[in-house]
């Protein structure tokens, strides 16, 4: 199988919902601005595990890469300067990094729709 019949091959840790995303936002696009769209989204895309493995860093002393890996450049300066909330808020983004990994890569996707559809 190739990346021309499951484009979706080379995104690792999928979820289904950001899969389900994914096929409704290419629904109105022609081929031309699908490939747009996957090759920018494969760009801007992060991976929840990574996003696990940089909240993780949070428990060694590096609080807050993940905020600022999803562009949230204050929270990710107010986790680093206070512990990720002294360990609290990085408990909870290892609870919940497919959440803020899946938000992150639906307003990615927005974007990339955008620019797909300006590209024609």
């Amino acid at each position: 199988m190739n990346t021309q019949q499951n484009p979706y091959i080379m995104f690792d840790g999928m979820t289904p919902d950001e899969f389900a995303f994914l096929q409704q936002a290419k629904a109105s696009l022609d081929e031309n601005q699908q490939k747009t769209f996957m090759s920018v989204y494969y760009g801007k895309r992060r991976n929840p595990q990574d996003i696990m493995l940089a909240t993780l860093a949070g428990f060694l002393g590096v609080a807050g890469v993940q905020r600022f890996m999803t562009d949230q450049i204050g929270m990710g300066i107010l986790y680093f300067f206070t512990g990720g909330f002294c360990f609290i808020g990085t408990i909870i983004d290892a609870i919940n990094y497919k959440s803020i990994a899946n938000d992150y890569n639906k307003k990615m996707a927005f974007e990339s729709f955008n620019i797909a559809k300006m590209s024609n």
